[in-house]
């Protein structure tokens, strides 16, 4: 969870630079997408999470791989919405399709670091489904 906490810091300075460059109101970012953004913090870091807890297992499918690309995406996502970039709504459709597929691909797996993974990934992919739409 630090990795995710220290993403909120970082994107509160981002948020103060672009600012200063173009009219940006953090009370539209707040309201249309601050639950996304939570989402998929905590996706990111329940998948860094899940790579870790993968390291020297066997695995049946794409775990950890996907988790990896996930974590990539989320953090995408997170900075295309914390600037209210024009396309932040296209970064949460690909963070939904690739949030569903590591929820797939990890829930397949016994251990708790993959369940705990794969049920973030389902509410970060319909919170980004949610934006998205």
């Amino acid at each position: 969870m630090r990795f995710a906490l220290g993403l909120v810091v970082h994107f509160g300075d981002l948020i103060a630079k672009t600012r200063s460059r173009e009219t940006f109101s953090m009370a539209t970012v707040t309201a249309n997408y601050q639950d996304c953004i939570e989402a998929c913090n905590v996706c990111l870091a329940d998948c860094l999470a899940c790579v870790e807890g993968m390291l020297g297992k066997e695995s049946m499918n794409d775990c950890p791989k996907c988790c990896l690309e996930c974590a990539a995406i989320c953090r995408a996502c997170v900075e295309a919405m914390a600037i209210g970039g024009k396309h932040a709504g296209a970064f949460c459709k690909l963070c939904a399709e690739v949030c569903q597929y590591c929820a797939d691909q990890c829930g397949a797996h016994d251990h708790d670091h993959c369940q705990k993974c794969a049920e973030s990934c389902r509410r970060c992919a319909e919170s980004c489904q949610a934006v998205a739409a």
